[in-house]
């Protein structure tokens, strides 16, 4: 006797992406509110090192907010505090920790895991969460650029393994994201300017207006100036949860265009022991990959120079002396299986216009890095 008993349903999935300035001030009850699910829901915070650096009287702020709305929520345990950094994704025994307090503080499915920190942190702890009980709502508030127009909105959670990344991880939409504008005003320089290079890169591949607005707010992003920072941030977030929105949300195929440039971008900050940041190897793999597309003839040599002398006004670099040699092209190979087996790169068909192809040449790879160190060698006698 045969017998096939098939069944199909589907599950929908629904997040807000909030902005705000003042998260943890007692007259805005948006986070309390997230965390009230009517029976006075634990709470468990983790945040991010370099933020408790940044602002000392955090914890404390997060604890009055507590006691304000503990008709809400109450803390199921102090916050804990992991480095922040790719080390957070690293080191294994750190997302443990969550999952330990999981355990040690009762904290179930109607309970919350609320995440503060840059992108990696962030990463780990959706992952932490999202093993936990089969899946414990988690709660993100970015803190960086990169997080807050990018990383921090998305349904990707893992961490480093095997010296790959994000080889370990899941897909989990997050309970809800509310990013903090105040948080932006303490980054250093390269934290600030790292999360432009996701702008860069989805104004490339989707909205050839974006891309000519960054052209023209490029002196403004680099002087740190706050306005035009929140309505990239707010454009590429739209941006990235309306392609979440589209037909393959958790990756089962191949295409992967919000890839575009990354993956040179991964292979690039294992080399370098990470080193260098997420979104500096970006801004260098989207300039790889833009000079690629034009030595294919894909792009004309304006289109190029418009998006190297883009990345030279905001102060990105566009090389690393470990693009050099083969070692890079094995990042080709381990994409290809993060993918499932089929290589598919984004490259750029036009301005604004991205294109996916199932191959790329190697010796056109490494062509492509001596432009991208002669662009770098130019720039270097004209500031000297």
């Amino acid at each position: 006797m045969e017998k096939i008993i098939e069944q199909t349903f589907a599950v929908p999935f629904r997040y807000q992406v909030c902005f705000l300035e003042g998260i943890f001030d007692l007259t805005n009850p948006l986070l309390a509110t997230f965390l009230d699910n009517g029976k006075k829901a634990k709470a468990f915070f983790v945040v991010d090192s370099g933020v408790t650096n940044a602002f000392p009287n955090l914890l404390n702020d997060i604890r009055k907010y507590a006691d304000a709305y503990q008709n809400k929520f109450i803390l199921s345990a102090e916050p804990l505090i992991v480095e922040g950094g790719e080390i957070s994704k690293n080191d294994e025994a750190t997302f443990k920790k969550i999952v330990d307090a999981t355990s040690i503080f009762g904290i179930d499915r109607h309970s919350y895991i609320v995440g503060i920190g840059g992108g990696a942190v962030l990463d780990m702890v959706g992952f932490a969460a999202a093993i936990s009980h089969r899946g414990i709502r988690h709660i993100r508030i970015p803190t960086t650029v990169l997080s807050q127009n990018d990383s921090g909105v998305g349904v990707k959670n893992g961490i480093n393994a095997y010296g790959k990344k994000n080889y370990l991880g899941t897909f989990a939409p997050p309970f809800a994201v509310i990013n903090d504008f105040n948080f932006l005003t303490t980054l250093d320089d390269r934290d600030w300017r790292s999360g432009i290079s996701e702008a860069i890169k989805v104004a490339l591949i989707k909205d050839i207006e974006f891309f000519e607005w960054l052209e023209k707010n490029a002196t403004a992003l680099a002087n740190r100036e706050m306005a035009p920072m929140q309505k990239l941030i707010i454009k590429c977030a739209q941006m990235h949860m309306d392609h979440i929105a589209g037909k393959d949300p958790f990756e089962s195929g191949s295409a992967r265009p919000l890839d575009f440039g990354h993956w040179a971008a991964h292979k690039l900050e294992h080399l370098t022991q990470y080193q260098v940041r997420h979104g500096e190897a970006v801004a260098i793999g989207i300039a790889l990959d833009s000079t690629y597309s034009y030595l294919k003839g894909m792009i004309s040599k304006v289109d190029l120079m418009r998006i190297i002398n883009l990345m030279k006004a905001l102060g990105f670099g566009i090389y690393a002396h470990e693009l050099s040699g083969k070692e890079l092209l094995k990042g080709l190979e381990e994409f290809r299986e993060h993918l499932g087996g089929e290589l598919t790169i984004t490259l750029l068909e036009s301005m604004g216009q991205g294109v996916e192809v199932h191959q790329m040449d190697n010796d056109l790879i490494l062509q492509s890095i001596d432009q991208l160190k002669l662009f770098h060698q130019e720039k270097v006698a004209a500031d000297s």
